[in-house]
Parts: structure tokens; C-alpha cells; sequence
């Protein structure tokens, strides 16, 4: 399967340092963080898509993120390192003391290619469970799981239940014209360091 492209270690800071500045900016603790545009270093300028995922305590705390590769890379991070701090509904917007516990990932999506999904059998005979990260969507409901949540839900029949409750679509019977793709993905941790205004 395809899998974003591995960046090297520059890269790869300043997507987190970028995700981190976002995120404290959010809650209220720091500058925006600055967007160097087309003048990013590619390949950190070319069409990405990414998820950002906030962690308290080891709980969710937010995750917010991009399907599809409609901008910059790096503006993509940022926007949903914002967007998973303030705008998840599942949670209120992340305030200033939560920082210090904060934990944090960026996440780079490959392209998604389909799955044949006409019934339960057929989509959990295809899907390569703690590999692939899944997209299931019938008419105007959709929803993804990263491959990362195969951590907390490695039973891929639980994988497939909990994503369709996620979307707001039924177990059984098996949704009529369900459609699923399959992504591979890169995941970077972040660290919410201490702040050193001096």
C-alpha cells in the first residue's frame, strides 16, 4: 500500500514543531505560529493530507484532520492542529492549563484506495487489521479511523462496529450501498515542552 512520503528529520520537526505552536496558540499560551507558504521546503509546500490527535492522561482529547490532499501540506497541519484543539465537537476547546499533560501526533495520510465492502464478510476479509487506516460512508454519513486506532480496537469486527457508530450508521442490518477505502499513514509524536519565554 502506499504510504505518504517519509520525511526526513527536518521535515518532520517542523510539521511537529508547527503542530505544537498551533496547538498552545489555540489555547491561548503563545504566538501564532508563522507559515513560511510556498517558501516551506518541500516537499512540506506540495498537496498533503494530515491528522492531528491531542491526548490527555492517554485519553482523546481531539483529532481533527484532512482525507484528501487539497493544500500545502504544512498549512494543513496547522489548520488541524487548531481545528483539533478548538473545533472537535466531542470536546470543549482546550484551554491553557490542560498544555502541560498535552500529548500530541501528526499524522500523514497516503492515498486511500477502495474496498470492496457489499457486506460484513467481504470488508473484514479485505482489511489488514493494525495496518490499514479505514473510510466507511453511506450516502451523506462518513467517517475514518486512523490505523492507529487499531491500538485500543485491534478486534477487526469491533474496528468495523465502532467506526459505523462513529459515521451513524446501523451494524445490522449492513448498510445499503456502503462504500469503503483503505489508507496507509506515517505517524510523528509531538511533545508539549516547557515554555521558554526568556
Amino acid at each position: 500500500m502506499t504510504v505518504p512520503f517519509e520525511p526526513d528529520t527536518p521535515a518532520r520537526e517542523r510539521l511537529t514543531g508547527l503542530a505544537r505552536d498551533a496547538i498552545r496558540h489555540a489555547a491561548g499560551d503563545g504566538p501564532a505560529p508563522e507559515l513560511l507558504a510556498e517558501a516551506e521546503p518541500a516537499p512540506l509546500n506540495a498537496p498533503g493530507a494530515s491528522f492531528v490527535t491531542l491526548k490527555c492522561g492517554g485519553e482523546l482529547r481531539g483529532c481533527i484532520g484532512s482525507l484528501e490532499a487539497r493544500r500545502p501540506l504544512a498549512e494543513d497541519v496547522l489548520h488541524n492542529a487548531v481545528a483539533a484543539a478548538t473545533r472537535d465537537p466531542r470536546f470543549p476547546p482546550l484551554t491553557a492549563p490542560e498544555l502541560a499533560g498535552l500529548e500530541y501526533s501528526v499524522t500523514l495520510l497516503g492515498p486511500s484506495e477502495p474496498l470492496e465492502a457489499t457486506s460484513r464478510h467481504t470488508l473484514l476479509d479485505r482489511l489488514r487489521p493494525r495496518e490499514d487506516g479505514l473510510i466507511l460512508q453511506a450516502g451523506p454519513r462518513r467517517a475514518t479511523f486512523l490505523p492507529a486506532v487499531w491500538e485500543s480496537l485491534p478486534d477487526p469486527e469491533a474496528f468495523v462496529d465502532a467506526l459505523l457508530r462513529k459515521a451513524g450508521l446501523p451494524r445490522h442490518p449492513w448498510p445499503e450501498g456502503l462504500r469503503a477505502w483503505r489508507y496507509g499513514s506515517l505517524e510523528f509524536p509531538g511533545r508539549m515542552d516547557t515554555r521558554n519565554d526568556s
